[in-house]
């Protein structure tokens, strides 16, 4: 793990942004396309704003969600409409959405016809990911009903997961494919997020999720 400190947070969007960037760009020299893995929630927001007005071929970017939430696009909750609100525009409107979301009642309906997609475009070339307090990582919860699943080095590449806590039933990527991204990196802000990141390096991951990603992790803080 790397950690990145910037004196304030339009910095660290910023720089995180442009180490994003860059690292998609090398992924685009290499081959014939590139595959983007980010979560929702509001903290990316500022950094998907940088991101999507970028000059990037996007055309050639596949875009995928780290985790969603099982509610519809129109829901508040999605984190789907949170991409196309913020990353897939302006010049990054070009780049072509992996879904992780499907007209089902429950995720075990769609799992085999999302994670068809999901295969396909892996390994992550570019992985960003969030952190909560609690120290979990896209829906990977600690006390979630298939975490020992999720974290297994023989787990599927989509999980359907349910938390304590979790008003919704979640489909996430499983540590595995997290953890094979080539370029990996985490978004934190504030004490508290720091503090929490630093206990789960002495925890396991059962305990900590975010310990199951930390090897060559990227992270970006700042108060």
């Amino acid at each position: 793990m790397k950690l990145h400190t910037y004196p304030d947070r339009d910095l660290l969007y910023a720089g995180l942004a442009d180490a994003m960037a860059s690292s998609l760009a090398g992924a685009l020299n290499h081959g014939e396309r590139a595959s983007l893995a980010v979560p929702g929630g509001t903290s990316p927001g500022p950094v998907f704003d940088l991101l999507s007005g970028l000059s990037l071929d996007w055309a050639r970017v596949d875009v995928l969600l780290t985790d969603e939430r099982w509610v519809s696009e129109d829901s508040a909750r999605s984190n789907t409409r949170l991409l196309r609100e913020r990353l897939l525009v302006d010049r990054a409107a070009a780049a072509r959405l992996i879904p992780l979301h499907a007209p089902t009642a429950t995720p075990e309906e769609s799992l085999g016809a999302l994670e068809g997609a999901v295969r396909a475009v892996l390994p992550l070339d570019v992985l960003l990911l969030g952190m909560g307090e609690d120290m979990h990582t896209a829906s990977l919860f600690a006390g979630a009903d298939k975490l020992t699943t999720a974290l297994s080095p023989n787990a599927p590449v989509l999980v359907a997961m349910r938390a304590p806590g979790a008003p919704e039933p979640r489909v996430t990527l499983s540590a595995p494919v997290l953890n094979g991204a080539m370029a990996k990196f985490l978004l934190i802000t504030g004490a508290a997020k720091r503090e929490a990141l630093e206990r789960a390096r002495a925890l396991p991951a059962e305990e900590a999720p975010i310990a199951a990603v930390l090897d060559g992790l990227e992270v970006h803080w700042a108060p």
